[in-house]
C-alpha cells in the first residue's frame, strides 16, 4: 500500500549541566558531552533557500510523533516542533517550550515552567493543556508510542497556577528532563483526549508547508518564533534520496547544499572538492546486527555468544567505516557516555571460542539468515558479507539476504530474526537502555529480556549517588555485552558533507548533521 502522497493543506569530554534551580541541591551530576569536530564560527545571515538530501525516509512515514523512526523524520520534527527541553551543541540541557524546571531533593517531583507568549504556527497559543496532552499521548495501556517506556515512570501530571506543569514519578529520576529531548516528544495542539498531529501545526522555528512521504518535506521560517536567534534560512527543502550515488551526485552538482550518510570509501576524494566540507564527528551512533533472542536458535545465549565471537570488529571499522569510528563491545554505552565502563572486556574475534559456544548450545554448526540493506547504514550489505566470511571459520553459515531500501524499517527491522541496524544513540544511558534494551520495549530490536537488567535499570534511574549509579550501569553494560541479542561491532562517527553556501558554528554530536537541528542552526552565505 502506497502512502506517497502530497498534503498541501500544511499550504570528550566536557560536562553537561542541568538547567534548573534544584539540580545541585538534588545532587544531580552532569552528564558527559560528546566529542566532535569543530568548525569556525561565522556570523549568520537571514534569507535564502537550503536544499538538504537525506539518506532516510519511507513512503509510509507520517506526522504521527509516536511512529517516527528515521533521520528524515527526526530532522522534520526538530525543525517544525517545539519540545520542553533540547540538547545543546555542547551536550548540555537547554530550555525550549519549558523555560526552567526544578526537582524535589528525591527527584520524584518535577516542576516545569512553560514559556509564556508562545504560539503554534496557526496562531493558537501554546497552553498547559497542550503540553499535558502531548506527554499523555505517549502514556497509558493503549499507547503504541515508541516513547512509551520513557514516560512510563510518570504517575501523575497536573497544572499548577497559570504557567507550570508538575510531573510526579513512581521513583526518582536523575535524568528526567532529558526525556523530553527525545524526538518523539513534540508539543502538539491538544485535541479532545488526544493531540492534533495530522495538521502539522507545530511550535518550532519552521512551518511545514508540504509533506510528500518518502520524497520531500518543505518548510518556511516561522516569523513569530519565540527565539529570534535561530531559524535564519527563509525556506527549507528536505529531500529523501536513499540512493547513495544519487545523493552524492546532487551535492557535487550543487543541486543540494548538504547530504548525510556519505560513501566512506570515497569520502576522502569527495573532500578534495574545494566547494565541499566533510564533517566526521564522534558520538553515540552505532551499527549493529540485531539477533532476536525470542527466536530459535537465537534464543540460546551460547548461540548469541558464538555469533559475537565470529565477527572481526576491526575489519569492519577498517573496511566499512574507513577509520571513521571505533570497535564496539556488544553494548551501546560507548566512550561518549558519562557512565561508560572502560574496563569492560572486549569480545575478541575468536573462531575457536565461537565453536566452543556452539558446542555448549549442543550444535556442531549454525545456519542463520542475515537481512541487510544500505538503508540500515552505509555499507550494511558489505558489512554483512564480511561477517559471513569471518563466521565461516567458526562453522557458522550466514546467508546474507539483501532486501530493498524502501520499507526496510517497516518491513524488516523488528520483524526479521537477524538484521542490520543503526542507532543514533541517546543523550543518557537511561534513555538508550530504556528505549532499546528494556524487556518488552517497542524498539527492543533483539527482543531480549533479562530480569536483572530491568531491575538495575529502574534502580539506576532513581539513584542519586554517583558511585552507586556508575556501578549499576557497569553491570548493565556487562549483561548486555555477554547475554544480550545485539551484536554491536562498531561505533560510527557521524559523517556528512556541506556545500560552500552553508554557514555554521560548532557542530553538535548527539545526532547526525548537527544533532539534526541544522534547520534552526545553519545559515547561508551570499
Amino acid at each position: 500500500m502506497s502512502h506517497n502522497r502530497k498534503n498541501s493543506t500544511f499550504a570528550r569530554p566536557t560536562r553537561r549541566a542541568f538547567l534548573g534551580t534544584t539540580a545541585a541541591a538534588a545532587g544531580l551530576a552532569s552528564a558527559g558531552t560528546l566529542l566532535g569536530t569543530r568548525a569556525a564560527f561565522a556570523q549568520p545571515k537571514r534569507g535564502g533557500t537550503i536544499r538538504v538530501a537525506k539518506g532516510h525516509g519511507n513512503t509510509g512515514d507520517t506526522l504521527d510523533p509516536a511512529t517516527w523512526t528515521n533521520g528524515f523524520t527526526v530532522a522534520l520534527t526538530y525543525g517544525m516542533n517545539g519540545f520542553l527541553t533540547k540538547v545543546g551543541v555542547d551536550g548540555s540541557l537547554e530550555p525550549d517550550v519549558a523555560e526552567s524546571w526544578e526537582a524535589t531533593p528525591d527527584a520524584k517531583t518535577w516542576r516545569f515552567k512553560i514559556r509564556s507568549g508562545m504560539t503554534f504556527h496557526s496562531g493558537k497559543p501554546v497552553t498547559l493543556d497542550d503540553v499535558i496532552a502531548s506527554v499523555n499521548y505517549h502514556r497509558g495501556e493503549d499507547s503504541t508510542s515508541v516513547a512509551k517506556p520513557l514516560v512510563a515512570p510518570i504517575v501523575n501530571i497536573a497544572k499548577e497556577g497559570e504557567d507550570t506543569v508538575v510531573f510526579e514519578l513512581e521513583t526518582g529520576s536523575a535524568d528526567f528532563p532529558f526525556v523530553f529531548t527525545d524526538y518523539h516528544m513534540a508539543i502538539c495542539p491538544a485535541d479532545g483526549d488526544s493531540i492534533d498531529w495530522r495538521s502539522g501545526d507545530g511550535c518550532g522555528p519552521y512551518k511545514l508547508v508540504e509533506f510528500d512521504p518518502g520524497v520531500v518535506a518543505r518548510f518556511e521560517r516561522f516569523e513569530d518564533d519565540w527565539n529570534q536567534d535561530r531559524g535564519y534560512i527563509d525556506k527549507v527543502e528536505m529531500l529523501s534520496i536513499v540512493d547513495l550515488n544519487a545523493r552524492t551526485t546532487a551535492l557535487v552538482s550543487g543541486d543540494v547544499d548538504a547530504i548525510d550518510k556519505l560513501d566512506l570509501k570515497t569520502v576522502a576524494l569527495l573532500g578534495r572538492n574545494p566547494g565541499i566540507s566533510i564533517h566526521s564527528i564522534a558520538g553515540p551512533q552505532y551499527y549493529s546486527f540485531a539477533a532476536r533472542a525470542d527466536t530459535s536458535p537465537l534464543d540460546n545465549a551460547n548461540v548469541r555468544l558464538a555469533l559475537k565471537h565470529a565477527i572481526d570488529r576491526q575489519e569492519l571499522v577498517d573496511k566499512i567505516l574507513f577509520g571513521h569510528g571505533t570497535v564496539g563491545k556488544d553494548q551501546p554505552i560507548g566512550p561518549s557516555y558519562r557512565f561508560h565502563d572502560p574496563d569492560l572486556a572486549q569480545t575478541p574475534y575468536d573462531p575457536d571460542k565461537a565453536k566452543f559456544y556452539l558446542k555448549e548450545a549442543g550444535l556442531d554448526g549454525l545456519n542463520v539468515q542475515l537481512s541487510a540493506a544500505d538503508a540500515a547504514f552505509p555499507g550494511a550489505v558489505d558489512a554483512a558479507v564480511l561477517y559471513q566470511n569471518s563466521a565461516a571459520a567458526a562453522g557458522i553459515t550466514i546467508d546474507v539476504k539483501r532486501v530493498p531500501n524502501d520499507g526496510y524499517w517497516s518491513d524488516v527491522w523488528l520483524k526479521a530474526p537477524f538484521c542490520a541496524v543503526y542507532w543514533g544513540g541517546r543523550p543518557t544511558e537511561d534513555q538508550i537502555f530504556t528505549t532499546a534494551y528494556a524487556g518488552g520495549a517497542a524498539w527492543n530490536d533483539s527482543y531480549w529480556a533479562n530480569g536483572r537488567f530491568d531491575e538495575l535499570l529502574v534502580m539506576a534511574r532513581a539513584e542519586l549517588d554517583e558511585d552507586k549509579r556508575r556501578a549499576m550501569y557497569a553491570e548493565m553494560q556487562q549483561l548486555v555485552s555477554t547475554d544480550g541479542g545485539t551484536v554491536l561491532p562498531m561505533f560510527a562517527n557521524f559523517v556528512f558533507a556541506t556545500g560552500k553556501r552553508v554557514v555554521h558554528g560548532d557542530m553538535a554530536s548527539n545526532f547526525d548533521q548537527d544533532g539534526e537541528r541544522w534547520m534552526e542552526r545553519w545559515s547561508l552565505a551570499d
